[in-house]
């Protein structure tokens, strides 16, 4: 599967280690450099910044997707090259989840977790077949796959469904993941296991 988009769910914060920020520059700059568009929250704050200014400082397209409630809050960021403005949280991830083939979550808190969950709840329910990843810097995101690992143990999550969710701790290896991303039909899952 060629990606020609993919929507970042990052942190509108930094992070306490300046490794987050580095590598959500790095991200921006590899979109850049595969021409994938980047959908993110529209902020020119935290994470959020600094995939935009990693895929803008590298010649990469990037749409920004903001509610106006936020625009204010998270400092829109006043570079790229599309923004939208929606009323809502809902309609933000709605536009967001329709312009991306693809989805990565970097390190983040609640709202990252929220909109990743959203996505991978979706692809696992056949509304898409859209890859979902996670970039797990400095093992963030490690307590997470213990929990999927668990509850695919104790019978809440398929074994299909339990790798639907790509994880790396390099962008590079995440992206060929996600390219590579085999999905399941749900009546498939339904009956097994």
């Amino acid at each position: 599967m060629k990606l020609q988009s993919i929507a970042v769910y990052c942190g509108a914060r930094s992070g306490h280690d300046a490794i987050y920020e580095q590598e959500a520059y790095k991200l921006g700059k590899i979109l850049a450099d595969r021409s994938i568009t980047l959908v993110y929250g529209g902020g020119n704050v935290g994470l959020m910044k600094q995939v935009a200014d990693g895929c803008l400082a590298n010649g990469g397209s990037v749409i920004g997707v903001i509610p106006k409630m936020l625009a204010d809050l998270e400092l829109a960021h006043p570079d790229i090259q599309k923004l939208y403005l929606t009323q809502s949280m809902q309609e933000r991830k709605m536009m967001m989840a329709q312009l991306a083939d693809g989805y990565i979550a970097m390190p983040g808190g609640f709202g990252t977790m929220e909109e990743m969950f959203e996505v991978l709840t979706l692809t696992q329910l056949n509304y898409h077949d859209k890859p979902v990843g996670l970039l797990n810097v400095q093992g963030y995101y490690d307590p997470l796959l213990s929990w999927i690992d668990q509850s695919h143990q104790r019978g809440f999550v398929s074994t299909n469904h339990s790798t639907l969710l790509q994880s790396a701790h390099d962008a590079e290896d995440l992206l060929s993941k996600l390219e590579n991303t085999t999905f399941f039909s749900l009546k498939e899952e339904l009956t097994k296991d």
